[in-house]
């Protein structure tokens, strides 16, 4: 996860130590820009593809990660 919050935290660009599982992305510029920035971020980490309509539903980075996670099931 190291480098997805590192990659998350350039997307918002914030610190790293303020990407938590809790962060609210509508606090910060959770536009379409940094949901395509997250959709490549998401590839390059994790080899997986997410839908952009799926990732602008979430609201915290524990949401992504259940996206993340639940992507990865049905690939199994």
């Amino acid at each position: 996860m190291n480098a997805f919050y590192a990659g998350m935290a350039e997307i918002f660009e914030i610190a790293e130590t303020d990407i938590t599982p809790d962060l609210d992305l509508a606090s910060h510029t959770w536009d379409s820009l940094a949901i395509v920035s997250t959709i490549a971020l998401i590839d390059e980490c994790f080899n997986q593809l997410v839908g952009g309509k799926a990732l602008a539903e979430c609201a915290t980075i524990a949401d992504i990660e259940a996206l993340i996670r639940i992507d990865a099931a049905k690939v199994a």
